[in-house]
């Protein structure tokens, strides 16, 4: 009886997912792609921490970390990042304490138990630049700006979008307006070939070369800048990258010997048993 039941339990099992995969197979074949749009594949970037052989480049991180609090925290919350995170970029205890008092951050007054601000100290969060949402949406044409802690894991060739993202805003050409007439940027929206439906709220943050000044003098053009951005924000997403990367290849080369040695292992217990010679 038992048996039966668990017969009648797999058959049930495998006719749901039969159908699940029917419709979705019939969905996938019948449906009309979501976008028409001509926007752009993002570019391909080179970047140090690529590859199984990837590392941290530590003076880029620090100048993308420049750009972010110079330019994107205007806009941009990175709510699961803490300034004691910085210590990971190179900087000492006593210059990410320094780092995080330029910060202010939302807090308690002892006297009164009013909410105010104060000075940020290492164990803090990076702080929203808005109070709520609401506020967030009414300073920015009623789209709230996305928090970019994990923002590179959240889009697909996330790291390249992000930085081709930044370098993609531009007025629509003539062959493409007469093509799609309703791609012309409405009021409060920008043109941007690497966006999906090609005019976002955000307006673009990255307008002069020059507009943040690196401490290590590198020039800082729009392109490195957006390139320094998007590295940073991977490593906010994805901190411990670079270190699964090294732990993977001893990993990799002890189950390769455990292999090897499993193998050699079975040779020698067997090698003495005869297979047995069945008569005609």
């Amino acid at each position: 009886m038992i048996r039966i039941i668990a017969i009648l339990v797999g058959l049930g099992f495998a006719a749901v997912a039969l159908i699940s995969f029917s419709v979705g197979a019939y969905t996938y074949a019948t449906e009309e792609p979501i976008s028409h749009l001509p926007y752009e594949e993002p570019m391909d970037i080179d970047y140090s921490f690529d590859g199984p052989l990837g590392t941290w480049d530590i003076a880029q991180l620090q100048r993308g970390y420049k750009v972010y609090k110079e330019v994107c925290s205007a806009c941009h919350s990175m709510k699961f990042v803490a300034f004691r995170d910085l210590a990971d970029l190179g900087y000492s205890e006593a210059q990410v304490k320094a780092e995080a008092a330029t910060w202010q951050v939302p807090g308690i007054d002892p006297n009164t138990g009013e909410a105010t601000s104060r000075a940020g100290e290492p164990t803090d969060y990076f702080p929203s630049p808005y109070p709520n949402a609401v506020a967030a949406a009414a300073a920015n044409n009623n789209a709230i700006p996305p928090d970019l802690s994990l923002m590179t894991k959240a889009r697909e060739d996330g790291t390249n979008y992000v930085a081709s993202l930044l370098q993609g805003y531009q007025a629509p050409s003539p062959e493409v307006l007469a093509e799609h007439p309703d791609i012309a940027p409405g009021p409060g929206l920008y043109h941007n070939v690497y966006f999906h439906n090609l005019n976002l709220a955000m307006a673009p943050p990255l307008m002069n070369p020059g507009q943040v000044t690196y401490d290590d003098g590198t020039e800082a053009t729009i392109p490195q800048m957006s390139q320094d951005v998007a590295a940073f924000l991977t490593w906010t997403a994805e901190p411990t990258l670079v270190k699964r990367k090294q732990t993977g290849w001893p990993v990799l080369i002890f189950l390769l010997f455990a292999t090897v040695l499993a193998y050699m292992s079975k040779k020698q217990i067997w090698s003495a048993v005869k297979p047995k010679k069945h008569k005609d």
